[in-house]
């Protein structure tokens, strides 16, 4: 950045300092900065002496608005109880380096942040330093930085970093600023307390559906029921006479009923008349898709990965199973919502999204690339406003609810606040895809496996951004398309750390109408499940332990081998278990991070009751390990919920289940005791959001397994039930 572009940035921040971290491959500046580099991230420091981070990944409960914050006071030495928080707007400056976007996701937050946003941390405080040292007439090296303060040496003298940020925005931006080393970390690994705690407990954090301008009108739209139906007619009338209903019109697919508040437009939308072709999915159900599912196993799909020779390996003992996991809905606490703004000028978006902005070409340009779309603006006339998140799990990823709420405020020529209810919900979600594993897997005479075969058939969530499939000329791409084939799907079993000599893994993709999406851990959360039950499966029929099994497979990885057994010592393996109980073990890796769980149930009749829940992580470098454990707890709730709760059920092209009454959440009443070990380590940072929930349904289902003897195979567990 020169020189004069960086003072008028400066001087835009209240005579304070504005810093941009540069990163390769940014080519927009975000506001406020007038320059041609691009940050990665921002630190603002003003005369008051307050720290504002600018947070560029949404906050849904995970923690970032602290973690990010955490990183930055790290390295510039802040007073914690200065450091502010702000979300960043949609810019191509805060693309996440590690998905090519501005998105939250795939439990990259901290990942992504952990050298930037140290790195603009370092160089603020080198700054800071150099204008003190300036004004002091004393050498750099002679000043150090404590809890926001540049203090000298040899005289004790020391000036605030408000003091001293006016001075610092006149400096050249220094390079090359070395990072702290761990053993010297003062905020990084300890147990601060978040920074939007105090507004969450009071009331002020402002999530979607508290944003955006209060005299908005509510829309509500009535959508097909059945998966890719269609509108053929519809009577406004009834809906119209309903008190403070304004407008009904077709929109977005569907008919939108647009009203003063959300009780009229409910209401009215209630009364309204619509006739609807139900289209080709009306014959759809759980049968005709299991059936399908079972061809695809049977026609053997494309090899996703190979090693040895599995057509030549005749096994002592072989046993070949097939496990389900069904369809699945997010269920985020707060529904699909968006407030929209449409002027001739442009558009302003409030919406809790977690995919801000992304190029043109790639999954419609996110929120602002869909509301410019909508509107018929430019990409640069629209305004993104990040909110809190009441939930998110990948749901909100998705950019359907940002396109609707524009489409219906360019209509209306008004601010309207687009609100989803729990039922629109939960049948027009993007679903977690179901699946089915065809695994044959043996073992030799001394009881080692020596040969496992996999197949997995399921819609692939990647082959929304390809149009109709993922075609046989993308055999040869890589990344989230490697073969040719959807590496969601076959993520944590085709890359299994078992050590099996033989082994082959392959993919058929499955293709219905249901919309699929990101659903938390996405890939792992059924491939853990098969996979670790088939292992209890071997080691039952190897007559071993299946904590010992699993040791001797993997022996070639110490992370695996150091999660599975500190959550073995902390839960008492080996010893007897409460009367009545018994215990089941899974261990699996997913997003830079190994995580291990040993369940403790018993089994009443048909009922199974979690009791306790022990887990053992090692996700590298720890920020803050209150973050790290509410996190783990959070993750094994939400696959408590799927293991022994989730299923969405399709009847004649549409779902059945349509609130919490039929499509219950793990009740308080029903929680285990959880307790979180963290492994020590000082390895980059791995992601926390997601690896908690893989392991939490096969180590349940193992557990049940051994009360029962009768192996667990389809999800959610249902006892009795013989595969």
């Amino acid at each position: 950045m020169e020189r004069r572009a960086f003072i008028r940035a400066a001087a835009g921040a209240g005579a304070g300092l504005t810093l941009a971290v540069m990163l390769e491959g940014c080519s927009e500046a975000p506001p406020g900065v007038d320059g041609g580099f691009a940050p990665n991230a921002w630190v603002r420091i003003g005369p008051d002496g307050i720290v504002v981070v600018i947070v560029d990944r949404s906050e849904m409960g995970q923690g970032v608005s602290t973690a990010l914050p955490m990183l930055v006071a790290e390295e510039l030495d802040a007073d914690w109880a200065m450091v502010r928080y702000q979300f960043a707007p949609a810019n191509e400056a805060y693309y996440n380096p590690m998905m090519k976007v501005q998105a939250t996701g795939g439990s990259t937050s901290v990942r992504a942040a952990w050298l930037p946003l140290r790195q603009a941390g370092a160089v603020a405080r080198r700054m800071l330093v150099a204008a003190a040292a300036e004004a002091w007439k004393v050498g750099a090296e002679a000043c150090r930085t404590e809890a926001g303060y540049v203090i000298h040496g040899a005289t004790g003298r020391r000036s605030s970093y408000g003091d001293l940020a006016g001075a610092a925005a006149l400096l050249p931006i220094p390079t090359n600023v070395p990072l702290k080393r761990p053993a010297d970390f003062r905020i990084i690994g300890r147990p601060l307390r978040r920074l939007d705690l105090v507004d969450k407990v009071t009331g002020r954090a402002v999530f979607g559906l508290d944003a955006g301008p209060r005299e908005a009108l509510v829309a509500l739209i009535a959508r097909a029921p059945t998966f890719g139906g269609k509108l053929i007619n519809f009577d406004p009338d009834p809906a119209l006479a309903v008190p403070g209903v304004q407008r009904v019109f077709p929109a977005a697919g569907g008919v939108a009923v647009v009203a003063t508040t959300f009780w009229a437009a409910r209401t009215g939308r209630n009364a309204l008349r619509a006739i609807w072709n139900e289209g080709p999915a009306a014959s759809l159900n759980d049968a005709s898709i299991s059936k399908e599912l079972d061809r695809l196993l049977a026609s053997g799909g494309r090899v996703a990965t190979t090693a040895g020779a599995v057509g030549s390996v005749n096994a002592t003992t072989l046993i070949e199973a097939v496990y389900e996991v069904p369809y699945l809905a997010h269920a985020t606490m707060e529904p699909m919502n968006c407030t929209a703004d449409v002027r001739p000028d442009g558009v302003t978006v409030w919406a809790p999204t977690q995919f801000q902005s992304a190029p043109s070409y790639m999954a419609g340009g996110g929120a602002r690339g869909v509301a410019a779309r909508a509107a018929g603006v430019a990409i640069e006339q629209v305004e993104i406003h990040t909110t809190h998140l009441g939930g998110g799990f990948g749901r909100r990823s998705e950019t359907d609810f940002v396109r609707e709420a524009v489409e219906v405020a360019k209509s209306c020529g008004a601010p309207v606040r687009l609100v989803w209810t729990r039922e629109d919900d939960i049948r027009h979600d993007h679903f977690r895809p179901i699946a089915k594993h065809a695994i044959a897997a043996g073992l030799d005479a001394a009881g080692r496996p020596i040969v496992w075969r996999h197949t997995i058939a399921s819609p692939s969530i990647f082959a929304k951004f390809v149009p109709g499939f993922i075609p046989d000329w993308a055999a040869h791409l890589a990344g989230p398309l490697k073969g040719g084939i959807d590496q969601s799907a076959v993520e944590g079993a085709a890359d299994m750390p078992y050590s099996i000599p033989n082994r082959e893994f392959r993919y058929a993709e499955a293709r219905f109408p249901i919309p699929v999406g990101y659903w938390r851990s996405v890939g792992h959360t059924h491939t853990a499940f098969a996979v670790e039950c088939m292992i209890d499966e071997l080691a039952h029929a190897a007559h071993q332990d299946p904590v010992g099994f699993r040791r001797q497979l993997l022996t070639d990885h110490p992370r695996h081998l150091a999660v599975l057994d500190l959550a073995a010592e902390q839960a008492g393996w080996g010893t007897p278990a409460p009367a009545g109980r018994f215990r089941g073990v899974a261990v699996h890796e997913s997003f830079g991070s190994w995580v291990a769980q040993v369940a403790e149930v018993s089994v009443t009749g048909r009922a199974v009751r979690v009791h306790r829940v022990v887990c053992a992580v090692d996700c590298g470098q720890v920020v803050n390990p209150d973050t790290v454990k509410a996190q783990m707890e959070g993750g094994i709730v939400y696959g408590l919920t799927a293991a022994l709760k989730g299923r969405i059920t399709i009847e004649a092209g549409k779902v059945k289940e349509g609130n919490f009454h039929d499509y219950p959440m793990l009740r308080i009443d029903e929680m285990p005791v959880i307790e979180v070990y963290i492994v020590p380590s000082q390895a980059d940072p791995g992601g926390v959001g997601e690896p908690g929930t893989p392991p939490i349904a096969p180590a349940v289902a193992n557990a049940v397994f051994a009360a029962t003897g009768v192996p667990v195979r389809a999800l959610p567990i249902r006892v009795g039930e013989r595969p």
